[in-house]
């Protein structure tokens, strides 16, 4: 069992929280039960992880994707206020840490996707959530390797049988970090997210 405010206060430290200019509150978003026994955890706190939050009995809720971004409409109303009250209803806490967590050197999502992909040598490019690292094999087998590590079919632009050396990529939504790839002669960048943006 771990008190609630030694847990906040814990990874408040552990994930460096205030390195960030982040576009929604990283930490304790939600307070329920004082003394904590049992987390759930997820990549977004939509209805079905806090279904099963209730379900398992969880003291606290852990998410990537938690409440309250920038630039959304800051009333409690429909999805959002369902949701909320069904934490506050179960007393349940919800921690989120958003980029935070995409960071972080060890347990961050860009790090252990170097672990998943079996990268070398990986390391952020400079001080931005982009990540550089080494591997040799072509487009069309790294893009499989995604595809059995994610379990999900990527959308790929380029030859299949172009030979990878360096790679860049970053978790989430970082398709206009593509920069950081191309000032790193990277062969390949790897984003959570794609969209065409016109220059």
């Amino acid at each position: 069992m771990v008190n609630q405010k030694t847990l906040a206060d814990y990874c408040h430290q552990y994930l460096t929280v205030d390195k960030f200019d982040d576009y929604c509150p990283n930490g304790l978003q939600i307070q329920g039960k004082s003394d904590i026994k049992k987390i759930i955890s997820g990549v977004s706190a939509n209805q079905a992880l806090i279904d099963r939050a209730i379900d398992e009995a969880a003291d606290a809720l852990f998410v990537h994707h938690g409440f309250f971004w920038k630039n959304e409409p800051p009333t409690l109303t429909g999805i959002k206020k369902n949701r909320i009250k069904a934490l506050l209803d179960n007393n349940i806490n919800l921690f989120a840490y958003h980029l935070p967590l995409d960071a972080h050197p060890t347990i961050g999502n860009n790090a252990q996707l170097a672990t998943r992909f079996d990268i070398k040598n990986p390391a952020p490019i400079g001080d931005t959530l982009v990540w550089q690292g080494e591997i040799n094999t072509t487009l069309a087998n790294f893009s499989n390797t995604v595809k059995q590590a994610l379990s999900r079919t990527p959308l790929v632009f380029g030859n299949d049988e172009k030979t990878l050396k360096r790679i860049a990529w970053c978790s989430g939504g970082a398709q206009t970090y593509i920069q950081h790839a191309i000032n790193i002669n990277a062969d390949c960048f790897l984003t959570g997210e794609v969209s065409e943006q016109i220059p």
